[in-house]
């Protein structure tokens, strides 16, 4: 193969010195049956290596370990074309469930289809979102990225792209490696070990055995261990003036009580009355309440644990077939602490609209005991209190600790041949995972901490010493929820030459594959049955998903695609590709319930969806140092079989909003709750049929493009992408819900709480067709290279410029993403960049330094019924509520790496990440995954200046 000086050099470098290869660089042939045909992301038809008309960036085993990441998700996380993607701080409180996930574009997880080998794996959920945990690094031989939808050729969930892990082949030494990674502060330490042989040589033996097993582990970072971070009263200036975040809780120990008559409603604490003072740790006093700290008692980071085995043979048939198989098997686990449990609840109440007084048998007791005592003294005659309600807060049980552990197997048998000039092949993939979610601190069974409390052996109005201990019988040490996902595909495919045209031969690929799929969701200590008007539970969790119910669904779909390559002339190429796909109706296996206590059978619900999607792609290159490319095509996501099947449950409680029902006729407004609160939230799939059944998103996407190599020092590539959706499945977000008086009227809801056992307000969400969405934005890069007295240097430049993110809501409107939060408390960052100086002094030594930039946003928008920021008055001393609008600043981190291998077979590699040590950027959500408070844990590293070593061994 002769190729040019653009197709030997056309690199793309980001992602802290990830080198990127481009499949789209391009090659001139005089012999193409000499040349090696290879499979690659974004085509089905086997072709000369680097070729393509779409955006696929490539990173090599080289660019990983010069990347200094420690596993799959940080690798991933570090791309510039990678933003909103679920990451392991997000579990600190509990939101995550432990999984770590892939999003191109800030489109969206559920719209980028992780792949390992090129086929699929079993989803954490019953979508395509793969749990990138589940993935060993020290397995992976390079990734390939695919920026550009590719639904007509992987399926209807590709529509954002693909990240494809291709994993180790053909080796044959012994090689062991090792990883340690210390912070220079305390806390976050993670190291990592692994070993790998390989037995036969593929082209000499005619055979291959890999074997490979890896050991990592981080340890939990905690905001103690961070003064940015340490607390939820954080001082800062804005504008000239002083202030405070204010995202502290009610809910404290021992419990505040709320005290309601005709005339007045006060809150008290036996600690400030009885002691002069908040006596337990993270307390302090305010408005004659206890409140806590909670944002002082979370982790910033979860501890991690993965252990992984990979195993693959292969064995040729032949001079034209091949066998193979692949095997990994992962344990990975997420040890996740956050907040105590808190626990509004009604002692007792008088029901506004009948009348009914309601009394808590199992705390009436306590309350008469320790509260009722102190009323006298404060002007309040017992007789007069038509409610008591309490905010306790479980502290003397510890903070909530769940142990997220994934299980994962995935195992491929296939064979690749040729017949009759087709390529051919086939495979059977078995993929499955395990999630168990284990409480192991702070969750408490219901019945027994009644218990405790109707007993007398613990009372929740009183500050006790031992009350650890008293506790004790009720907190729970068992599994909260199990869930099984499971996929089974048989898939098959062709290509071949099948005519010729002025540009040389037209190449046609086919393939069709066969998925089942299954899916059980089995929450523990629940027993769902129709109850008088409610569902039953025999117990109830707090802390945690009370009302949880059981989920048996499984569901087949077919696919089938054909993709046609035509070089048209020397210079001009393009690919068409169409592909059909069919899902069909999901199959429930269990009754469930709603919030009536209404029986929905099993069987099968929603509805079949199949539609056809189609691309087009073109290729010009005009030069030798110019390339052009575009593509256009159309997509379509299926429901899940969650969107579809899911049935009701306890979604924990919103964020703080003011009472959504504004009008004192409407017999909800009495359920409000003053000031700002908390309220609950349900969720529930939408099993409609007919009109009302949920309908497949479409999507149209298209990219245009252009890579310019002017000689063999400097690169440049640019690419705009367009992702447009309609009928996008989603569920109206909280600030919609509890903000919009349209919404709130249509679902917010009277519910009788099992925890609370009395009546209150909640807010119901159910997946719809709701909404669509327009993203579009520039992908660049950008290499120079040149020879100095002292090595080979290299500036390498990437990155994402975000031109439209916005989502369009009838009856909400517009709203518009980039650099602001939206209302689903999310971020679209303009502008992520990554600058690689890079210099080779010899074939023995390298160094690196790496600039990684995320520019900054409007952070989020509170008003003064947030309550979440506070006025600093003049003594320091903390003043009222204010409304707060700013700016979070960029966040710019360097990072700088040296690689030696002066020893024969031994390579060390030391880095510093965050040279400078740099904090994040401060910011006052006061929502957005997480209880960390001062900074974002889902967009900058709390862990600081860190150091680094990697000893790799080859035998």
């Amino acid at each position: 193969m002769v190729e040019t000086v653009l197709s030997r050099s056309v690199r793309l470098m980001c992602a802290g010195g990830l080198a990127l290869s481009m499949h789209a660089a391009f090659a001139q042939t005089s012999d193409s049956d000499n040349v090696a045909r290879v499979e690659i992301t974004g085509s089905s038809i086997k072709r000369i290596a680097k070729e393509g008309s779409l955006p696929v960036q490539t990173l090599t085993r080289a660019d990983i370990e010069q990347s200094g990441a420690n596993n799959v998700a940080d690798l991933v996380a570090q791309l510039p074309s990678m933003q909103g993607f679920i990451t392991s701080s997000t579990s600190v409180n509990g939101g995550g469930g432990g999984v770590q996930t892939a999003s191109i574009h800030a489109i969206g997880t559920q719209y980028t289809l992780v792949l390992l080998n090129g086929r699929r794996m079993a989803p954490y959920g019953t979508g395509s979102a793969v749990n990138l945990a589940s993935i060993p690094l020290s397995a992976v031989e390079r990734v390939e990225i695919l920026t550009d939808g590719a639904s007509t050729l992987y399926g209807s969930d590709a529509i954002a792209g693909v990240v494809n892990f291709i994993l180790k082949k053909n080796q044959r030494d012994l090689t062991v490696e090792g990883t340690l990674n210390a912070p220079q502060k305390s806390g976050g330490k993670s190291s990592n070990i692994s070993i790998s042989k390989g037995f036969g040589d593929l082209e000499a033996d005619g055979y291959n055995v890999l074997l490979a097993y890896s050991h990592d582990e981080q340890k939990e970072l905690n905001a103690s261990q961070r003064d940015f971070a340490n607390s939820g009263v954080h001082k800062f200036t804005q504008n000239g003036k002083q202030y405070a975040t204010w995202q502290t809780s009610i809910n404290s120990t021992p419990a505040n009580v709320e005290v309601v008559t005709a005339d007045d409603d006060d809150v008290l604490n036996t600690d400030l009355l009885n002691k002069g003072s908040c006596t337990q740790p993270h307390t302090f006093s305010r408005s004659g309440a206890c409140r806590f700290d909670y944002a002082s008692t979370v982790q910033l980071l979860p501890e991690l644990k993965r252990d992984s085995i990979f195993a693959s043979a292969t064995k040729r048939l032949g001079q034209d077939t091949t066998v193979f198989s692949e095997l990994v098997l992962s344990k990975f686990t997420n040890t996740a602490r956050y907040a105590p449990a808190a626990q509004p609840l009604t002692v007792f109440s008088t029901d506004p609209v009948s009348g009914v007084k309601t009394v808590n048998n199992s705390y009436i007791g306590a309350y008469n005991k320790s509260i009722v005592p102190l009323l006298a003294g404060q002007g309040v005659n017992p007789n007069d209190v038509t409610d008591a309600l309490w905010y306790y807060r479980g502290a003397d049980a510890g903070g909530r600790t769940d142990e997220y552990r994934t299980d994962a197997a995935h195992f491929v048998l296939g064979i690749d041949s040729s017949y009759a000039g087709w390529d051919v092949g086939g495979a059977f993939t078995h993929s499955q995972n395990k999630q168990t979610d284990r409480a192991m601190a702070g969750y408490m069974s219901g019945d027994k901490f009644e218990e405790l409390v109707r007993t007398g052996v613990y009372n929740p109005f009183v500050s006790s010493t031992g009350a650890a201990a008293l506790l004790a019988p009720a907190v729970l040490h068992q599994e909260l929820d199990v869930t099984k996902s499971k996929i089974d595909v048989i898939s098959a495919h062709a290509s071949r030459e099948v005519f010729n045209l002025p540009g040389g031969a037209a190449a046609l690929g086919v393939g069709a594959d066969f998925t089942k799929q299954t899916y059980q969701d089995t929450p523990a200590r629940i027993a769902m049955g129709p109850g008088a008007g409610n569902p039953g539970w025999t117990d109830v969790e707090i802390g945690g998903g009370t009302g949880s119910q059981a989920l048996d669904a499984s569901r087949n779909n077919w696919g089938s695609f054909a993709e046609l390559l035509m070089p048209i002339a020397k210079n001009l190429e393009a690919t068409t590709a169409v592909r059909y796909d069919s899902y069909a109706a999901v199959d429930k296996k269990n009754v469930s319930y709603d919030a009536t206590g209404k029986a929905s059978p099993s069987g099968k619900v929603g509805e079949d969806v199949a539609k056809a999607t189609y691309k087009l792609a073109v290729r010009y290159t005009p030069t030798q140092q110019l390339l052009l490319r575009s593509s256009y095509g159309t997509g379509f996501k299926a429901p899940t079989m969650n969107n579809i099947a899911d049935p009701l449950k306890n979604a924990g409680s919103s964020n703080a909003f003011p009472c959504p029902i504004k009008t004192a006729t409407d017999p909800r407004f009495v359920y409000c709750r003053p000031g700002s609160s908390e309220y609950g939230l349900l969720d529930s799939g939408n099993p409609a049929t007919g009109a009302g059944a949920l309908k497949a998103e479409e999507s149209k996407q298209a990219t245009v493009g252009f890579r310019l190599e002017p000689n063999s020092m400097v690169s440049f590539g640019l690419d705009m992408w367009d992702v447009k959706l309609k009928n996008q499945i989603r569920t109206f977000s909280q600030d919609q819900l509890f903000t919009n008086p349209v919404l709130a009227n249509q679902w917010i809801a009277v519910y009788a709480d099992p925890i609370q056992k009395s009546n209150v307000l909640v807010a119901v969400r159910a997946p719809m067709n709701l909404a669509s969405s327009h993203f579009r934005g520039l992908d660049w890069d950008t290499t120079f290279r040149t020879a100095t007295p002292i090595g080979k240097a290299s500036v390498n430049w990437t990155g994402t410029y975000m031109l439209k993110a916005e989502q369009d809501v009838p009856g909400v409107g517009t709203e518009k993403s980039i650099g602001r939060f939206d209302s689903y408390d999310d971020v679209v960052f303009r502008v992520i960049s990554k600058v690689v100086f890079a210099l080779k002094t010899s074939d023995k030594l390298s160094n690196s330094l790496t600039v990684n930039y995320r520019s900054g946003y409007h952070d989020k928008v509170l008003t003064a019924d947030d309550a979440a920021v506070r006025v600093v008055n003049a003594d320091g001393s903390i003043g009222g509520v204010a409304g707060m609008e700013r700016d979070v600043k960029s966040y710019t981190t360097v990072d700088y790496q040296i690689k030696a291998n002066y020893i024969k077979n031994l390579t060390l590699t030391a880095g510093i990440k965050n040279l400078l040590d740099q904090d994040p950027p401060f910011s006052v959500r006061n929502s957005g995954g997480g209880n960390q408070v001062g900074y974002d844990g889902r967009y900058s590293d709390p862990l600081g200046r860190t150091f680094y070593l990697t000893a790799t061994y080859k035998f």
